[in-house]
């Protein structure tokens, strides 16, 4: 479904990516973890088509779309909730949500998108007509979450989704993110927190200085000592 081969992004004279590759196979969870400066939030910008890659392709269900308009490739279902939720704060929460289906806003199901966003996320529901800025942390990320399912996404590339949440929140939010994948979208998810993402991924990425250092199944990483003393906190 997506394919990165042998990406490489710069910024002036940094090089954040070199000659990256990775795979997402349709109806996978695939995780990338690193520590903060391994370049996971540079992938997903090339991805996007938000920076152009120095060197490499990446190919979205079969066809190349390095450097392509982000709203383009939204339209064809690569849909990324940012870090940071990036919320418009002086908004609703309906409206927030109604903004993330800008490009299907006169299509019949508009509607019904709507309201199953509301059924995932009850809190929103309760909290449609309220300041999207004064929800909490948690309810916030559901936010941004619900903005990308209104893109209709296919695959849904999440970075860093439970960056400064509580861990109870931490738990809901990777509860939700199953229950995304139940719905039959495709997830790529960039996170910090290795254990809860390993946990649910079927397979995973360890980025480190910009290089791909690792992958393999979600168990495979769990049970390898580097990961484990690196990552997950473990002697």
């Amino acid at each position: 479904m997506l394919e990165v081969r042998g990406l490489t992004v710069r910024y002036g004279g940094i090089t954040a990516l070199r000659q990256v590759g990775l795979e997402v196979k349709k109806g996978e969870i695939v995780t990338l973890i690193g520590s903060n400066g391994a370049g996971k939030s540079s992938l997903l910008a090339a991805v996007m088509g938000q920076v152009r890659p120095a060197a490499g392709g990446v190919s979205y269900l079969g066809k190349e779309v390095a450097g392509r308009k982000p709203h383009r490739l939204a339209r064809q279902g690569l849909v990324l909730v940012p870090e940071g939720r990036r919320i418009f704060a002086n908004l609703t929460v309906r409206e927030n949500l109604l903004l993330g289906g800008y490009a299907h806003a006169h299509d019949k199901q508009a509607p019904q998108d709507l309201e199953q966003v509301y059924g995932l996320f009850p809190r929103l529901a309760e909290r449609r007509s309220q300041t999207a800025g004064t929800l909490s942390g948690g309810e916030q990320q559901m936010l941004a979450l619900g903005r990308g399912l209104m893109s209709r996404p296919r695959l849904l590339m999440l970075d860093e989704p439970s960056l400064g949440l509580a861990p109870l929140l931490v738990a809901e939010v990777f509860h939700i993110i199953r229950r995304i994948h139940d719905q039959g979208v495709t997830v790529l998810l960039i996170e910090q927190n290795a254990a809860a993402a390993l946990h649910i991924a079927q397979r995973g990425y360890v980025l480190e200085n910009g290089r791909v250092a690792l992958s393999g199944s979600g168990p495979e990483l769990m049970a390898d000592g580097r990961v484990q003393r690196a990552y997950l906190g473990m002697e």
